[in-house]
This record gives structure tokens, C-alpha cells and sequence, in this order.
């Protein structure tokens, strides 16, 4: 089957000779996309002789959790400590307390009331004892480097203050954009000043900012002309080859055709123009209701549930709910087609690459912009506008025809290989030695 270059981890703490303190708010055993980055350069940098030192939250308070994740790690390969109230939240005794995904509407008067009272965002109050840990880390380790990744963009503020006090050099790596990210809200103008002055003097500082897409570089650039082309680096999400079984794509039943999402319905994205046309593709085509699935992991709204029910769509679909990374992985897999849903630009969804070297056909209904372009590359997409519902109806129709004569397309592996955590991780390292080079 599908080969991709994989490596095994083992004790190589011997061969670490710089340390990196990385400043990681989500960090496992906190779950969902967020934490995925961050986790896999941690796994992997040791391989270019990087021991990380990752600094987190100490809350246990969160959306999901997985333990499965911090078992991809080493423990003689990294150090992680824990800052908050608490700085031993995420004892083994401790039971996590499972935050229920609240209503588009209910975020974002949420997120009204907190930024308006904390700049940049609500993780404000963890700059403190963010600080205060992080002073103990750098007297007990021998820090190089730090590298912040945010959201939240208070981690780029303790990089910041770190690095004025202690002499040390910082790159940043903004996995969405600040400023220009339209479910920020700023309650007056000086908010909004007030945020561009602290992400001007963090860039400023900064001896790099690391991007995922190629549209928050070209923002950057726009807003700070200080900045130059050189000063940002793209680095987009990946995939690991560890977590990819291609034997369970063999092991798929032939007689469905399965549909796949996986992730949260954040913000402004919702499934309710994909039920339609799926509602319209059964109605049109009664013959292939028997033989659809839909797939669901992740958490879900209740009015998203509705739109289900309402849609008459109850049987078709299953709701596998959050599941473990490697089990998402494995449903991945164990589909057809796998669906991306985006109203926006601002972001890049990391599952994104994930479905690239599952190697499936992807519906993906999302807007014109640098998303859209990768997709068109991959050669692995029908591609509709995100609220589009005869757009989408025509590529259920499309893919399913495709499924029936067994002739799905999937992207070349010369264009999955290029997001390789392992080699991404790699021009990671490559900056974090130029950094410390030149300080």
C-alpha cells in the first residue's frame, strides 16, 4: 500500500545539544487541532538535535482531552511544566472538567465580554504566572531559543517580556492571524490600537514569524511595512506518517459510501448547506440513501443536531463524537470522500493535510484564496463554494458516480510528502539555529 518516510523514536536525549523553550498554552492531554502542532514539533525536534522545554497551562479545564497524544513522547526527550493557579492541574488523580461546546451566539457574546476586559485575548490573567514559571525553567535549563505559537496570542506576550529580560531571542508561529481575524472583537477603536501596538513591538523583537498559510503572511506584510519578506516563513500544518495504518483503507466494506468530517464546527462554519444537498442528492438519487454514511467526529452543536433530524438525515449519519487522535485517524481511512467545510480565509485547518495523506477524494466547500489554490494542487478535490448548495449536490452526484465505478481520485504522494511533520520540523530547527547564530 501508500508508503510514506516514517522514523521510530527512541532514547537519542544524548544527542541534544540546544534547548528550546517553547511557550504552548494548548498542550496535551488537551485535545481537539490545537494541540497538534505544537505536539509534533516537540516529537520531532529532537531528531536535529533540539531538546524542547515546553511551557503550558496547568488548567484542566477544557473541551476534550486525550491521553494518547503525550504517549507519542519520550519522556528522556522533552521536559514540560506547568503554569496556573495550580501548577499540578494535570495530576493522574485529577479529573479533567469537560467544557461544553457552547452556540456560535453564546461565543460570541463570550468572547465580547472577555476581550473586552483582557487584551489580546482572555488567557491574559496567564501571562503572570506564565512569567513566573518561566523564570524557573531558564534557571534550570540551559535555554537557546524560545518559540511561541499562538493563539492564544498571550503566549507571544511571555516570549516578549522573556526575551527583554533574559537576552534571549524568540520566534513566533501564528497558526491564525491577530489582528485581522474577524472573530476577534475589539469594543473601541483603542482596543483594537492597542492590539496592533502589542503585536508591532512583538514582531519588532521578534528574530522570526512563523506562518502556516501564505494569506497571513501577505497581512503581516500590509500592516507592518517595517517587515520584510525574509521575516516570514511559512511553515503550514502537516501529518505524521506515525499515525498512518494504510492496511485499514483495504479493510473498507466496499458497499457504502462513507463520508467523512472530522473536527469542530468553529465559529461561522456550519454543516447546514452540506445536509441540504445531501437532503436534495437522496431526494434525486432515493438509490444511493441505502447505500450513504456520514460520518461525524468531533464535537457538535445542538442546533447542528437539529439540522440532522430536520433533514431526515438521522439514519444515514453517525456521530462518533470526539475520539483519540489515532482513532480518528483510522475513520479517516476507513472512508471515500472526506468533507472540508470553510467560510473564511483567515485560518488553515489542520486536518486539511491529514486528508491529504489519507490519500481520499475531498469535497471541499470553501471560498476563493490560498486554501482553495492548495486544493486545486492537490488534484484531489471537487471544490464548491462553502454555502453553495447546488454546487455541493453536484459534487455528491460527481463523487458518487466515482465511487461506484471505482475511480476516485487522490493526490500524487510527491504532493503529500511536502507536509511531512518530520521534514516540516526540520525548517522549524533550521531557524531556531539561525537565531541563535546571530544573537
Amino acid at each position: 500500500m501508500y508508503q510514506f518516510y516514517s522514523v521510530s523514536l527512541g532514547n537519542i536525549a544524548e544527542m541534544n545539544e540546544k534547548q528550546v523553550l517553547i511557550i504552548s498554552y494548548y498542550f496535551p492531554p488537551m485535545g481537539l487541532s490545537g494541540v497538534q502542532r505544537t505536539l509534533k514539533f516537540v516529537k520531532y525536534l529532537p531528531f536535529y538535535k533540539w531538546k524542547p522545554i515546553v511551557l503550558t497551562t496547568s488548567s484542566a479545564n477544557f473541551y476534550a482531552f486525550d491521553e494518547t497524544l503525550s504517549k507519542e513522547l519520550p519522556e528522556e526527550n522533552y521536559k514540560v511544566y506547568r503554569a496556573g493557579k495550580s501548577d499540578s492541574g494535570f495530576r493522574r488523580d485529577n479529573k479533567y472538567k469537560i467544557k461544553k461546546f457552547p452556540l456560535y451566539i453564546t461565543q460570541k457574546i463570550g468572547r465580547a465580554l472577555t476581550q473586552t476586559i483582557f487584551q489580546p485575548d482572555s488567557k491574559r490573567p496567564w501571562l503572570k504566572y506564565a512569567l513566573k514559571k518561566a523564570e524557573e525553567i531558564i534557571k534550570e535549563n540551559n535555554i537557546d531559543v524560545i518559540f511561541a505559537t499562538a493563539p492564544p496570542f498571550t503566549d507571544f506576550l511571555v516570549a516578549e517580556k522573556l526575551s527583554s529580560k533574559f537576552g534571549l531571542p524568540y520566534i513566533i508561529d501564528y497558526r491564525d492571524v491577530w489582528i485581522d481575524n474577524p472573530f476577534h472583537f475589539y469594543a473601541t477603536p483603542f482596543h483594537k490600537l492597542y492590539s496592533i501596538k502589542l503585536e508591532s513591538k512583538i514582531l519588532t523583537h521578534a528574530f522570526k514569524a512563523i506562518v502556516t498559510i501564505r494569506n497571513t503572511k501577505e497581512l503581516l506584510l500590509k500592516r507592518y511595512r517595517f517587515l520584510s519578506h525574509n521575516d516570514i516563513e511559512i511553515i503550514p500544518h502537516g501529518f505524521d506518517p506515525d499515525d498512518f495504518d494504510y492496511t485499514l483503507t483495504e479493510s473498507k466494506p466496499k458497499d457504502k459510501f462513507i463520508i467523512t468530517h472530522s473536527g469542530l464546527f468553529q465559529d461561522n462554519r456550519t454543516p447546514k448547506y452540506f445536509l441540504k444537498a445531501v437532503d436534495m442528492f437522496f431526494k434525486k438519487r432515493p438509490e444511493a440513501k441505502n447505500k450513504t454514511e456520514l460520518r461525524f467526529i468531533g464535537l457538535m452543536r445542538k442546533n447542528h443536531l437539529k439540522l440532522i433530524k430536520n433533514y431526515g438525515l438521522s439514519e444515514n449519519v453517525k456521530l462518533l463524537g470526539y475520539l483519540n487522535h489515532k482513532e480518528t485517524i483510522k475513520n479517516i481511512l476507513h472512508s471515500d470522500v472526506l468533507w472540508l467545510m470553510l467560510m473564511d480565509n483567515v485560518r488553515s485547518p489542520g486536518k486539511l493535510y491529514e486528508y491529504f495523506a489519507a490519500r481520499k477524494s475531498i469535497l471541499a466547500c470553501v471560498p476563493d484564496g490560498s486554501i482553495k489554490k492548495l486544493l486545486e494542487e492537490s488534484e484531489a478535490a471537487y471544490i464548491t463554494k462553502p454555502d453553495d448548495v447546488n454546487e455541493i449536490y453536484n459534487g455528491l452526484n460527481t463523487l458518487y458516480d466515482l465511487w461506484k465505478n471505482d475511480n476516485l481520485f487522490f493526490p500524487k504522494i510527491s504532493f503529500v510528502e511536502q507536509f511531512n511533520r518530520k521534514i516540516l520540523t526540520g525548517d522549524l530547527a533550521k531557524n531556531l539555529e539561525l537565531a541563535i547564530d546571530l544573537k
